[in-house]
């Protein structure tokens, strides 16, 4: 009998050796990767309390995340100007390069995933992914977009 399941986790697995590979490269946790790819993705500089509510993470553990990604210099921090109590993330030079690094890395990985496919199996594995997500009860928000040839 073929399990599903078994072969999303090995897929999911080896995505997962690349990007925590170019992590360590940068001496980052995967926790720390997240959270740096959802600052970068933003775009604006965030409060730690935004941190905490989108991971669903306790205040001390946020708190602890932002002191380490501050001590590498992936991120700083400056007041709120409305809001003295808060202090607003900004992401560095040096973040923004993680995220670009990272984000090459996951570009690749499906590159891989869906190698010697044509489109039109491309098309149709996004959307049976899409289905099969959506039967289990979450949300896609999937939109497929034609690859880019250089012709």
């Amino acid at each position: 009998m073929f399990h599903y399941g078994h072969m999303f986790r090995l897929l999911h697995c080896a995505c997962s050796q690349s990007i925590t590979a170019a992590l360590a490269q940068m001496e980052l946790t995967s926790a720390q990767g997240r959270v740096m790819g959802y600052l970068a993705r933003r775009g604006e500089p965030l409060c730690a309390k935004d941190i905490e509510e989108e991971f669903h993470l306790s205040h001390p553990t946020v708190s602890g995340l932002l002191s380490r990604l501050e001590k590498k210099s992936f991120i700083e921090f400056r007041p709120d100007e409305r809001d003295g109590r808060c202090k607003r993330i900004y992401v560095s030079p040096k973040g923004l390069d993680c995220h670009e690094r990272i984000f090459h890395v996951i570009l690749e990985n499906e590159k891989r995933v869906v190698q010697g496919f044509t489109q039109e199996e491309k098309e149709q594995f996004a959307t049976l992914l899409t289905r099969a997500v959506e039967n289990m009860g979450s949300q896609s928000n999937f939109q497929f977009e034609e690859e880019e040839t250089n012709e």
